[in-house]
């Protein structure tokens, strides 16, 4: 891929992240908030995949997905925030065109993969709650692998489509780049023909999702509906709060993406982007184990046991 910078096709090789500003006093306060998060957001939803692998009651359709988006989650903000921490620290924004192209394709494929999977959780709420006696056959592990399966090959093509595309272009953008990671989607600083990588981003983020918000969209509305048919209004009650941190998370994630990728006609300004990207690509993570799983008695009942077995273990072995 060549880059240059504007009518002088001064060769860029280094950009320089923005972040949030050059103001020296509030980098240590927005170190300390970003280190926080991204240190509780990696340890809760580490935390539920070792409670899902290691609790065998917890081995069902529900929370192995539980567990693969918190895998995510965990890779996700490690691809951003690490980044933005050094710079924070150091004071050193700058970043060779090379490794932010690199960023920038590890986060599609996260990015992506989490759309699948939350669109995936969704179908799983709609079976359990609108076909219960069906539910078993219909989402037993081999049809749970196949959808985590798919929903990283479809991220991975993406990526990839994306990479092809990126190669045959010339980056003409700012070298100052107005985000506190590489994400060129919503900004698409490449020239030469970069309607194609347009079509590529705008057009394929449309169809993959519009397709996972209405598809959300329909099986939370069927959900609803079931629901309050529920005569009793404890299971009625029981059944809200199984769905409602799945829905809050998924209309939250839903409308941050649209608003960022598939609407970029109305150009909103870069603070927006960066407000964005921090609902949906920091705190959605750090927020996961707590909406999803540690408020659940199943998983509640997990980490107790397996606090038991430790301090047991702990205390036969003196340690």
């Amino acid at each position: 891929m060549e880059n240059a910078e504007g009518g002088n096709q001064t060769p860029i090789v280094e950009l320089i992240l923005v972040g949030f500003g050059n103001g020296p006093e509030l980098q240590p306060l927005l170190f300390l908030l970003f280190l926080v998060i991204y240190l509780v957001a990696v340890a809760g939803n580490l935390l539920i995949v070792v409670l899902v692998v290691a609790d065998r009651h917890l081995h069902t359709p529900m929370y192995y997905f539980v567990a693969n988006l918190s895998s995510v989650e965990i890779c996700y903000v490690s691809t951003t925030l690490p980044r933005l921490l050094a710079s924070l620290v150091t004071g050193h924004r700058n970043i060779s065109l090379q490794n932010c192209i690199v960023q920038f394709h590890f986060y599609v494929i996260l990015s992506t993969a989490e759309c699948q999977l939350l669109t995936a959780m969704c179908c799983d709420r709609y079976l359990a709650i609108c076909h219960p006696l069906r539910y078993p056959a219909l989402m037993n592990g081999r049809v749970c692998c196949h959808m985590v399966a798919w929903a990283w090959i479809i991220a991975i093509l993406y990526s990839i489509m994306l990479e092809m595309l990126i190669l045959q272009l010339t980056y003409c953008g700012p070298k100052e780049f107005d985000h506190f990671f590489c994400d060129f989607a919503p900004i698409n600083p490449f020239c030469g023909n970069a309607d194609i990588l347009a079509m590529g981003t705008n057009y394929v983020s449309i169809i993959l999702t519009i397709m996972n918000f209405l598809l959300s969209l329909a099986s939370y509305t069927c959900i609803i509906i079931s629901i309050l048919r529920i005569n009793s209004s404890t299971g009625r009650q029981k059944a809200f709060s199984t769905c409602s941190s799945h829905l809050i998370v998924v209309a939250v994630y839903n409308v941050c993406i649209i608003i960022t990728y598939v609407v970029p006609e109305f150009n909103p300004p870069p603070l927006l982007y960066k407000t964005l990207s921090v609902l949906y690509g920091i705190l959605v993570p750090l927020l996961n184990p707590v909406l999803y799983s540690l408020r659940n008695k199943e998983v509640n009942q997990a980490l107790r046991t397996a606090i038991e077995k430790l301090a047991a273990f702990r205390h036969r072995h003196g340690v």
